[in-house]
Parts: C-alpha cells; sequence; structure tokens
C-alpha cells in the first residue's frame, strides 16, 4: 500500500535515512578500509598473514566450525520439537532458547569461569584430571556455542509453526518413514530459513568479542581469536595492523548481508 505523502515530506524522508545509513553504515565500513591500506598493500598482506593473525584466524574457525553444527543440530531438533508435539515445559524450552539474547555475554563468560575455572564448581574435579577449560581452546568454545544457540532455533520455529504439520502428516499416512518425511518434505520447506539461521550462527560466532574476552586469558598465539587479535594490535597503537584483520571481520558482515538478501528472494 502506497502512502499519500507530498513529495517534499517523501524527499526528506528519503534523505534522512539516507544521511543515517552514511553515518552509522557506510562511513564506518569505508574508515575501516581507508586505515587498513593506509599503508599500502604490502602493510595489509603482512598484517593478515603474520602469525599472530593466523593463529587467531584458525582458532576462530575452529570455534564456529564446532559450535555451528552443534547448534544446527539443535536448532532442528528443537523446532521439530516445539512446533509438532505439545510436551511438558514447552515454554521453559522457548524460554531458554532465548536466554542468550538476553544475557550480556561478559556475564555468560562469567558464568562459565564460575563453573569450570580453577576455582569454580568443576575446578578441582576438572584439575585433578588435568583437563583445562577456562583460559584454553574448549572454554573458546563453550561460549560460542552459547552466544550462537539461538540463531537457528529461532529461524526455524516461525517458519515451521506457519507451515503446519499437514504435509508431514499426509506423508505419514502414505507410510513415509520419520526420515524420509524429514528428507522429502521439511528439509526442503524450511532449507532457506536453516541457511540464514546458519549463516547468522557463522556470523555471530566468529564475531564474538565480549565472552571469549573473559574465557580465553588473552594468550597471544594460543587462545586469543581474530576480535581479540584485534583489541590487542589497537591497545599497542598498531591502528594499521588492527584495521587490516578487522577488515576481515568487516568482509565477513558484507558477505553476510549480500547471502542475507539472496536467501531472502527465495520461497
Amino acid at each position: 500500500m502506497r502512502t499519500r505523502e507530498s513529495g517534499p515530506v517523501r524527499l526528506a524522508l528519503i534523505i534522512a535515512a539516507a544521511a543515517y545509513l552514511a553515518l552509522f553504515l557506510i562511513l564506518p565500513v569505508a574508515t575501516v578500509f581507508a586505515q587498513a591500506f593506509s599503508q599500502g598493500w604490502q602493510a595489509y598482506r603482512d598484517a593478515v598473514v603474520s602469525p599472530l593473525a593466523l593463529a587467531a584466524i584458525r582458532l576462530t574457525l575452529l570455534a564456529a566450525l564446532v559450535a555451528v553444527p552443534l547448534n544446527l543440530v539443535f536448532g532442528l531438533c528443537a523446532s521439530w520439537a516445539i512446533t509438532k508435539f505439545d510436551f511438558a515445559g514447552k515454554s521453559l524450552l522457548i524460554a531458554l532458547i532465548d536466554l542468550p539474547f538476553t544475557v550480556s555475554p561478559v556475564i555468560a563468560g562469567l558464568v562459565y569461569v564460575l563453573v569450570f575455572g580453577l576455582q569454580g564448581w568443576l575446578g578441582p574435579w576438572l584439575g585433578a584430571r588435568d583437563l583445562r577449560v577456562i583460559f584454553a581452546v574448549p572454554g573458546i568454545v563453550l561460549v560460542t556455542v552459547f552466544v550462537t544457540f539461538p540463531f537457528v532455533a529461532r529461524e526455524l520455529i516461525p517458519l515451521m509453526q506457519e507451515q503446519g504439520a499437514e504435509e508431514e502428516e499426509a506423508a505419514v499416512l502414505l507410510g513415509a518413514s520419520g526420515w524420509d518425511t524429514f528428507r522429502r518434505i521439511t528439509l526442503p520447506n524450511i532449507k532457506w530459513g536453516l541457511f540464514y539461521g546458519v549463516l547468522l550462527s557463522v556470523a555471530r560466532a566468529i564475531g564474538e568479542f565480549g565472552a571469549v574476552s573473559v574465557v580465553s586469558g588473552h594468550i597471544r598465539g594460543r587462545t586469543d581469536t581474530v576480535t581479540l587479535h584485534v583489541e590487542n594490535l589497537y591497545n599497542e597503537y598498531d591502528l594499521t595492523a588492527a584495521f587490516a584483520v578487522a577488515s576481515l571481520l568487516t568482509l565477513l558482515a558484507l558477505a553476510t548481508l549480500v547471502l542475507k538478501a539472496a536467501t531472502e528472494k527465495n520461497p
């Protein structure tokens, strides 16, 4: 439905929206790349392929590669259960899925320290078995799982509720197995929502700062992710290198926007 505002009003709204986007989106993105290449391509390349940067990239990708598939499986199972069945605790499950949206990542990191830290609830038990979670890779993976926990489920639940269960019920009545019903009917209907949820999870996992900052211990070359490495470079006043590495995250954000737009064009 088109509105009937006058030409000046429409022009003013367009200018206001464009100015807002330019100030809070286009200008910051342009600044990142301008600073990243301020000393030339060679300085940019040296910053991105330095041993510490590569170690941070590998750790970040490792955390994402573990957390995202886990939350993909959970999101599918939780969405299926919530939308297809009635059971006790359904409302509680939905509330728990939303928990990472309401809890600060820093607080989440502190909770994991309280549970798995040396002086935490499980610390003595883990220490006796020489198992290290906090200030080590497992802690980073755990908090990454936490912060990416809701995205797949939250994309799929409303989509599956809108689609209903008639097609699945018909397939079952015709003799299809549960796996065949999921593979041939459910999955094709939710594939774009599933893809978008995974895309958001990957972006969130790679860009997380607060929670991993708490549990990582900032051990350079071992427990620093990309975001923590950028912070270290910035604190050391190596601004060109900091923005160079930050540009990788910016490129990820831009790629996420492009893929999001592509998925929205599909039914």
